[in-house]
């Protein structure tokens, strides 16, 4: 495979020229200068050395691509991050800036980037896990967000309610812990053992029951992608997850298989109040198939409605009628369809990621347009011949 993959061009040039590392899992980084964004090839988890060396590569042909030198390297805001110590390490090198690109800002401005959109935006940005600037993980996000211009602006205005993850990263893999927690939440704890038991086992029911009691690894985090795991262990689809997202595709198909039968169905109120929403769904498996495939379809109708709710009035405060929707959630076609079929109700502008995509893979693009508008507006970004004349 070509270790670049493609050039692609933007409606706006960039106000500097920079390297984006991307993002920690598949991952791709990316140079921007002038109205050209330059792609590596598609690397993978940067848990795996080989597509750490990959990366490695990949960097050294688009320093070699760009047209003149680099201003500055653009990284997550995880310090862990391989991606993130790459940029670190770079920059000092070569003597200029890394800039750290909170990651849900950063899926936001692919979008900016993209469509070259004057004027503020509401961004809304549901994915798995992205570091905030609290120190927890984030992944239900409704941000505010500068124009093409002055994306480096940006506040955090809303978010799904923050729930424990037992286990830390385990709980991603196990939708059932994160069902256990929405019940002891919800002061049902005792319920955990001989709900769980029969299919984990007792000592795995009781060990997590303990560790919410005690509060021993249970981090929060407001991830919307953890929220459709735990609606999917409520309704008993998934106990552990043989590959990524295995809980949430579960429920996308059960919801829209219901709705396509169901055409004139309405959604309840919309709410973000998901604990009481997903307290209820661990009641249908007892009712069968039909009412696990009404809970499926009525979780993603709530959880849309709620979201919509927030985003309006999010638009409304900030005086704009501009919505940006991203992050790896918005692969869901359900739940992207009842957003869009909301927003325009709402008489609100939907834009979305184009060629980028909507997941991690097109996030360096976001993370380079931040750095570049920083830099600009630092007075840093000096233009070059080479940039100011690339269409």
């Amino acid at each position: 495979m070509n270790p670049l993959a493609h050039t692609a061009h933007l409606p706006r040039a960039a106000p500097a020229r920079v390297l984006a590392c991307g993002a920690h899992l598949k991952n791709r980084a990316c140079l921007i200068e002038g109205r050209r964004v330059h792609w590596s090839a598609a690397h993978g988890d940067l848990d795996d050395p080989g597509s750490r060396q990959a990366l490695l590569q990949s960097v050294d042909l688009l320093l070699a691509r760009a047209g003149g030198p680099v201003q500055a390297w653009a990284h997550d805001l995880h310090p862990d991050f391989f991606s993130t110590q790459l940029a670190l390490q770079r920059a000092q090198q070569l003597g200029v800036p890394a800039l750290s690109v909170q990651h849900h800002h950063a899926h936001i401005a692919v979008v900016l980037a993209e469509h070259g959109l004057a004027g503020p935006v509401i961004g809304l940005a549901l994915d798995g896990m992205g570091l905030g600037t609290d120190g927890l993980a984030w992944g239900g996000e409704v941000l505010r967000v500068g124009d093409g211009a002055g994306a480096q602006h940006w506040q955090r205005l809303d978010h799904l309610p923050p729930l424990a993850q037992p286990g830390g990263d385990k709980a991603a893999r196990e939708p059932w812990r994160l069902a256990a927690a929405v019940l002891f939440a919800l002061q049902r704890g005792d319920e955990i053992e001989a709900r769980f038991a029969p299919v984990v086992g007792a000592p795995a029911a009781q060990l997590l029951h303990r560790m919410l009691q005690q509060g021993l690894n249970c981090p929060l985090s407001s991830s919307a992608g953890r929220w459709f795991d735990a609606a999917a262990g409520a309704l008993g689809l998934c106990v552990r997850q043989a590959h990524e997202v295995e809980a949430a595709t579960a429920l996308e198909a059960l919801a829209n298989d219901w709705l396509t039968t169901h055409p004139g169905w309405i959604a309840v109120p919309g709410s973000l109040a998901l604990y009481p929403l997903v307290g209820a769904l661990l009641a249908m498996p007892a009712q069968g198939g039909d009412a696990v495939a009404r809970g499926a379809a009525w979780f993603h109708g709530a959880l849309a409605a709620g979201l919509v709710q927030r985003v309006e009035v999010a638009a409304a405060a900030q005086r704009t009628r501009q919505v940006v929707l991203a992050g790896g959630c918005m692969a869901n076609r359900v739940l992207r369809g009842l957003l869009l079929t909301g927003l325009q109700r709402a008489g609100l502008e939907a834009f979305e990621p184009q060629a980028a995509g909507c997941g991690d893979a097109g996030l360096a693009l976001g993370q380079a347009w931040v750095a570049a508008c920083r830099l600009s507006a630092q007075g840093l970004a000096h233009a070059m011949p080479e940039i100011a004349g690339v269409h």
